[in-house]
């Protein structure tokens, strides 16, 4: 059964009320009339929304395994916030379920982007005792990936042709998986893992100007940094735009949690290379890549802006620069607007539209992306809790 509001909704970062508005004062009627497609959705184990492919017509779905599981049930969670209908948060928990057995699932470090989404985020809006024990697991998991060594949680396995301990900086997302975990527990490794991961991370992916890199390879012997490159941008020496998100989202929460003002200057910096960076169309959409030689001609990334959008709320919230909130507002007009999402007639069950996953492999290039919805349905969140706080 779904209880009422608990516990303030924690990834704010900025208090929030208990009552729920209308779903009407938080979207436009263009993004709200597309939340009931959600709904309707069918819960199948191995069904999980994640994107959609308009040249097939085809509805991409997965397995609880993919690092995407978790987004569909937090984007439920989510609409559920943000209107106050029980209706989304019943079916939230039924998809939320079919990810239980992910708790011991300790192949890649995206189970804080699985659990997070679905336990941790269900979690905060309804305080079921059943969901602390799975993020607590769910975090024990994760540090079997952690290396005292190297001081960070390994990505990827190793590859005898590339890297010997590959850490991105995605993974900075999945710190916050650790941090809840250290709260609800009291065990102080999972402190201590999240902060050793961020400290590393601050070290050795940023660049003098701001940016970061996408993958750093570590020595598992020594804990040095081989080397530093990209799997997802256009060269290792570009700006990712999906991974400068990660990078300001991930240090603002950390020093939600810590209060390291080092975090909050990183965040600060790299959110202003971002949004004053020159390549940065009009309306904050980016490009995939800052630095692709095509640009204007390349694929956008709404997931990046949505990211983004999201985190400049919380930055703003720690700094009270007005200029942070300016920004994030703007990005929400756009991501709002007709150039984004989707078309009425599309009757899939997704938000957004012109999200690129992988241009690399040419994979999910300028479609709908599941975890692009749940950045901008995080952003609205927040950007109703500061208009009622």
């Amino acid at each position: 059964m779904i209880k009422a509001f608990v516990r303030f909704f924690l990834p704010l970062g900025i208090a929030a009320t208990s009552c729920a508005l209308e779903a009407k004062d938080d979207a436009n009627e263009l993004l709200s009339s597309r939340f009931e497609l959600l709904l309707t959705h069918p819960v199948e184990e191995r069904g999980i929304p994640r994107s959609y492919s308009p040249e097939t017509g085809e509805l991409e779905v997965t397995s609880s395994r993919a690092w995407t599981s978790g987004f569909f049930p937090g984007n439920l969670w989510l609409v559920y916030r943000l209107t106050g209908d029980a209706a989304y948060a019943e079916k939230a928990e039924e998809w939320t379920a079919l990810l239980e057995r992910e708790q011991l699932n300790g192949r890649d470090h995206d189970i804080g982007f699985r659990m997070g989404s679905s336990f941790g985020l269900g979690y905060r809006l309804t305080g079921q005792e059943a969901y602390e024990a799975v993020i607590v697991q769910s975090a024990r998991t994760l540090c079997t990936r952690f290396s005292d060594t190297v001081g960070s949680i390994r990505s990827w396995g190793a590859s005898k042709s590339q890297w010997q301990y590959p850490v991105i900086i995605d993974n900075m997302m999945n710190l916050e998986l650790l941090f809840e975990a250290w709260k609800l527990s009291g065990d102080e490794r999972f402190y201590e893992v999240a902060v050793r991961h961020a400290n590393a991370t601050l070290k050795n992916h940023f660049r003098a100007d701001g940016s970061t890199f996408h993958v750093v390879d570590y020595d598992p012997e020594t804990g040095v940094a081989r080397q530093k490159n990209t799997h997802q941008g256009f060269s290792d020496e570009s700006a990712w735009a999906r991974g400068q998100a990660w990078a300001i989202y991930g240090f603002t929460m950390a020093y939600r949690y810590t209060k390291d003002e080092r975090y909050l200057a990183q965040a600060r910096k790299t959110a202003r290379f971002f949004l004053q960076h020159p390549r940065l169309p009009e309306d904050g959409i980016p490009y995939w890549d800052f630095d692709d030689p095509k640009i204007p001609n390349v694929p956008r990334d709404s997931s990046a802006a949505a990211i983004v959008c999201s985190a400049l709320y919380e930055l703003y919230g720690a700094t009270e620069e007005g200029y942070f909130l300016e920004q994030a507002k703007r990005l929400l007009e756009s991501l709002q607007s007709k150039a984004y999402v989707l078309d009425a007639s599309l009757e899939i069950p997704f938000l957004l539209d012109k999200s690129t996953g992988n241009l690399n492999k040419q994979s999910e290039v300028e479609v709908p992306i599941t975890y692009a919805d749940y950045y901008l349905l995080e952003a609205l969140a927040r950007s109703r809790s500061l208009a009622t706080r």
